[in-house]
């Protein structure tokens, strides 16, 4: 099997109501030019589910009611699955150049979750105008910001207790 080597490039943090992500110093001179991008994609690191046992999970009991029994890790969003690699789109409320920082509306890692890379969201290459999606989900929020508002908690067999409710 080949093997790649990922370095951490920052953290993600949180305190109370606040997120943001931490980089390295040497990554701080990446940031140059992100400035007035609203959104970003943040790769990290499921660091709590990097362990035989979560690599190897391939399928589970749906999380989603009115979905399969039986899902697929690749159809889901779970932590567990062969590469602990999570992707997220989160809002920017502030760039901190010298220091490294970004600020987050919201993202859904736990505190100190490593973070891979970071790119600028842009509706040309990350939105899909019509995208298809299963039945049993089709129903669900057609954007980040409608998510905010949706009751996530009738949409899965448990309830994470996060912001608004968002799962």
């Amino acid at each position: 099997m080949e093997q790649y080597q990922v370095k951490k490039i920052g953290e993600i943090r949180s305190a109370g109501d606040e997120m943001w992500l931490e980089l390295e110093s040497e990554y701080r001179p990446a940031l140059e030019g992100l400035d007035g991008f609203g959104y970003i994609q943040v790769l990290w690191w499921f660091s709590g589910c990097d362990n035989k046992a979560d690599r190897s999970h391939l399928q589970e009991q749906s999380p989603y009611k009115g979905a399969p029994a039986v899902l697929g890790t690749f159809a889901t969003r779970s932590p567990m699955r062969p590469n602990p690699v999570a992707l997220s789109c989160a809002g920017v409320t502030y760039i901190d150049q010298d220091w490294g920082v970004i600020g987050l509306t919201y993202i859904d890692a736990e505190d100190r979750s490593p973070v891979l890379d970071i790119k600028p969201y842009t509706p040309s290459l990350d939105r899909v105008k019509n995208p298809a999606v299963p039945g049993w989900c089709g129903h669900w929020p057609d954007s980040l910001e409608g998510s905010a508002c949706f009751d996530w908690g009738v949409e899965f067999n448990f309830y994470s207790a996060l912001p608004n409710g968002s799962a």
